[in-house]
């Protein structure tokens, strides 16, 4: 049972559509760090994140972890943890996972450039939350919470993600 999901913004699971938002560039082939793109292809998903302190533990048989004051994800091309997740103060670019708006209270990390990480390629594509007004990502796919909630609970370790052109 995987995920496909399309450059319109439609994500489909189970028979079931969910509306979805992308890259504010669009969706591409040829991802480049800060492109602001979704990359076209099939990915794994690795794990799930939450913010304990705003949510219940989602429910899901995918590996799931809290996500904590001092956690990032390193997006720095020049950096050796690129495109993984690293413990604040750190010194290279970096993004914050525990944010002050309600995008990333849940996470979920796509297998995407990682296996191994290849510098400039992309970093951080994840499923997330979307804004109210389903405003574009940077790179990531957005989802409503309600939906986001209902998808963790359908997919599994063996679930891959299919982002079309």
């Amino acid at each position: 049972m995987d995920v496909i999901v399309s450059a319109s913004g439609i994500l489909k699971l189970n028979g079931k559509e969910f509306r979805c938002i992308l890259g504010k560039a669009g969706v591409t082939e040829v991802k480049i760090e800060g492109d602001g793109a979704t990359p076209i292809g099939c990915f794994p998903i690795r794990e799930v994140l939450y913010r304990v302190d705003k949510l219940p533990r989602p429910i899901t048989n995918l590996p799931i972890s809290i996500i904590q004051k001092n956690d990032g994800w390193c997006n720095d091309i020049n950096d050796p943890h690129y495109n993984q997740r690293i413990k604040l103060p750190y010194p290279a670019s970096h993004e914050k996972l525990w944010r002050e708006d309600d995008l990333y209270d849940i996470v979920v990390a796509l297998g995407y450039n990682d296996d191994p990480a290849v510098p400039g390629k992309g970093s951080a594509i994840f499923m997330h939350i979307a804004h109210s007004n389903y405003s574009p990502t940077e790179g990531c796919i957005a989802l409503s919470l309600p939906d986001l909630v209902h998808i963790l609970k359908e997919i599994s370790r063996e679930t891959k993600v299919y982002i079309e052109p």
